[in-house]
C-alpha cells in the first residue's frame, strides 16, 4: 500500500529459467541469439506484468510498468482516463518500436536487451498502443555495456543497449514517415514522465519551470558513425543508419550545454525535486 509510485521491470523468472535449461540442452553455451525473444519469452512477460497489475487493483498501488514489449500486454492497460488520474501506466522503449526479431541476424548481441525484442507482430502492436494512449510513456532503458561485453556468447553478453543520444532521433524517423505529430513525441518523452513521476517544474515550457529544452534542425540528415557517438562506451546498435533531424543545442536548466557539436561542462545538472 505504497502512496509512491512503484516502477516495475515485468518478466517472470521461472519462465526464464526454465526456457534457458530447454535450450542449454539443445545448444549448450552456444545458445543463437535468435533465441533471446524465446528465452525471455511473450508468456514471462505477460505472467509478470498480469500479476503486477492484478496486485496494483488489488491494493489501490499507484504503478509504472517499464519497457512493454508485447502485443499480448496491452490489453492490461486502459486509455479512458486522463494521465494524472491513472493509477497503472505503462512505459515503450525506442528500441522495442524501431527493431524486430529479423533484426538480430545482423546486429547479434547488439540488441539484447531485457525484455528481449520481438518479432514483427509485437513491433507493429506498440505504436498503435502509444499513439491510443494504453502506452504513456517513451523511454530508453539506457544501459551502455562496452563493445568487448557484448562480443561474449549469448550467456556472457549482457543485456542492454545505449540510446539515451538517438532516442530522439529514432521519433524524428516515425515523425518523417507521418507515424507521429512533433507535439506527442514532445508529450510521450517529456509531459507523460513529468506527470507520471511528479517532477517539480520540469517536463513542460511553462513560465517558472526549469528550461531543459532541444534545439532540432528537422531536415538536416546525417549518418551515425564513430565521429559522432558520443557514449563513452564508444558504440550504437543504430551506426550506419541515416536519420534526418539532427540535435543542434541543448538546454539544460537554462544553461547551453551542447551547441553545434560542442560540450559546455562547466555546469553540471540539478537534482530532481517532485510534488508529493
Amino acid at each position: 500500500r505504497c502512496p509512491m509510485l512503484i516502477a516495475t521491470h515485468c518478466e517472470d523468472e521461472a519462465t526464464i529459467k526454465a526456457n534457458e535449461a530447454r535450450y542449454r540442452e539443445r545448444y549448450g553455451e552456444a545458445v543463437p541469439i535468435e533465441c533471446h525473444p524465446e528465452i525471455r519469452s511473450v508468456e514471462g512477460c505477460l505472467k509478470s506484468s498480469s500479476l503486477a497489475v492484478k496486485l496494483a487493483r488489488e491494493y489501490g498501488t499507484r504503478l509504472h510498468i517499464l519497457h512493454i514489449s508485447t502485443k499480448d500486454e496491452l490489453g492490461l492497460f486502459q486509455n479512458d482516463l486522463p494521465l494524472a488520474e491513472k493509477r497503472i501506466t505503462a512505459e515503450v522503449c525506442v528500441h522495442h518500436l524501431f527493431f524486430q526479431s529479423g533484426d538480430y541476424a545482423e546486429k547479434g548481441a547488439q540488441i539484447k536487451c531485457n525484455p528481449a525484442i520481438k518479432g514483427p507482430a509485437h513491433q507493429d502492436a506498440l505504436f498503435p498502443a502509444l499513439l491510443d494512449d494504453r502506452l504513456d510513456v517513451i523511454a530508453t532503458d539506457h544501459a551502455p555495456h562496452t563493445w568487448e561485453e557484448k562480443q561474449g556468447t549469448y550467456f556472457q553478453a549482457p543485456s542492454g543497449l545505449p540510446l539515451v543520444q538517438h532516442s530522439l532521433n529514432v521519433m524524428l524517423d516515425f515523425y518523417h514517415q507521418g507515424r507521429i505529430g512533433l507535439e506527442r513525441i514532445v508529450e510521450k518523452m517529456c509531459h507523460a514522465p513529468a506527470v507520471c513521476f511528479q517532477l517539480d517544474e520540469r517536463g513542460y515550457l511553462d513560465e517558472g519551470y526549469w528550461a531543459d529544452v532541444v534545439v532540432v534542425d528537422l531536415e538536416r540528415e546525417w549518418t551515425v558513425g564513430p565521429e559522432n557517438i558520443l557514449y563513452k562506451c564508444g558504440w550504437s546498435p543504430l551506426s550506419g543508419h541515416r536519420f534526418r533531424g539532427k540535435v543542434e543545442h541543448t538546454i539544460v536548466s537554462g544553461h547551453l550545454a551542447w551547441s553545434k557539436g560542442k560540450f559546455d561542462e562547466r555546469k553540471w545538472g540539478e537534482r530532481l525535486t517532485f510534488r508529493r
